[in-house]
């Protein structure tokens, strides 16, 4: 059973129109995915960034796809033997491989991508095509010359 009404925040959500949806309709379990964890932060007006905590991974172990409205992350670590012949008695540092994938609202682009300081930063840029923006039409007054009147005759019998 559902205690949040996601309703007042349709409202307020630009870019990414269809996440309280997706959030309604999944309705996940407690037990549900959440590694790696992650932020979804709005940086302009149509501006986004997902920055999402990779600790330990490199460039060469990210893949970033966009296909259609579905932005995918995998990561995978390569096996790591220590050279030096030493072993890890507690591994607090997850290694495992991941997947996530974010619906993305349409006319929605990934810009670019970094890592920084442990975090995968992901920019979306929404663009919406000139064609789908609305545009003022203009009201022209009509001129009294320009109306044809149109009389009818009585007809008297």
């Amino acid at each position: 059973m559902r205690h949040v009404d996601f309703s007042p925040l349709y409202r307020s959500t630009v870019g990414f129109d269809r996440l309280f949806t997706m959030l309604d309709s999944l309705a996940q379990p407690e037990g549900g995915q959440t590694y790696p964890p992650y932020n979804i932060e709005r940086t302009g007006e149509d501006a986004y960034r997902i920055s999402m905590a990779v600790a330990g991974f490199s460039e060469d172990e990210i893949a970033i796809e966009a296909h259609r409205n579905v932005l995918s992350i995998k990561g995978e670590r390569k096996d790591e033997a220590n050279g030096d012949g030493s072993e890890v008695l507690y591994r607090g540092i997850a290694a495992r491989a991941f997947e996530r994938r974010f619906q993305l609202a349409d006319h929605v682009d990934v810009t670019g991508a970094k890592l920084k300081n442990g975090l995968l930063h992901i920019d979306l840029k929404r663009s919406i095509p000139e064609e789908l923006k609305p545009r003022k039409i203009a009201i022209s007054a009509a001129s009294d010359k320009s109306a044809k009147q149109i009389e009818a005759k009585a007809d008297t019998k």
